[in-house]
């Protein structure tokens, strides 16, 4: 599987950053075609303390092929646009591919 990986630094006002997060922009992500499956995750802490990253959101595509897709998808341009309106500076977008290790 492909991943698109969004890391974001802690918001300055939390509370505005997750409401928007969570009332805007995912209902504009969960629009994008060919996407399989999503993950928000909050991190808590790190081994060292406070972790760098505030939050990770993770999309999931079959491919490569569908995620290039889903990338030119006008949904994703709304989503895009959105993401720059209220964290332009605040994330690093990754793209990764996954794999899965036989459990023993």
């Amino acid at each position: 599987m492909v991943k698109l990986v969004a890391l974001y630094k802690k918001p300055a006002d939390v509370d505005a950053f997750e409401q928007h997060y969570a009332q805007v922009h995912i209902p504009l992500v969960e629009k994008i075609p060919g996407i399989r499956k999503t993950e928000w995750t909050r991190f808590l802490a790190s081994p060292r303390g406070e972790a760098p990253y505030y939050m990770m959101y993770e999309m999931y595509f079959d491919n490569m092929e569908s995620y290039q897709a889903a990338m030119k998808s006008e949904e994703n341009k709304a989503a895009g646009r959105d993401l720059m309106s209220f964290a332009k500076d605040s994330v690093t977008l990754m793209v990764a591919e996954t794999y899965e290790s036989n459990e023993q």
